[in-house]
């Protein structure tokens, strides 16, 4: 059985490419987060101040996946 992962809300701060962002936690810890494979195929892209649900795992929280924009 894999690990759960950890669902959170951040905050777009900077693009650095097509698909990699640097992200604020509500925490205040910035991290570094890229899409996820949906996202990525539909060409989405995400400006800063835009608030986003992340996926992170339980090993790693320097590191995220991006699943969609908040509601």
């Amino acid at each position: 059985m894999p690990d759960a992962t950890i669902h959170t809300v951040g905050t777009i701060l900077e693009n650095l490419n097509p698909v990699l962002y640097r992200v604020s936690l509500t925490n205040g810890k910035i991290i570094l987060a890229h899409l996820s494979k949906p996202l990525t195929e539909a060409n989405a892209t995400f400006q800063p101040q835009d608030r986003v649900v992340l996926e992170l795992t339980p090993f790693d929280f320097d590191q995220a996946r991006i699943l969609r924009l908040e509601a």
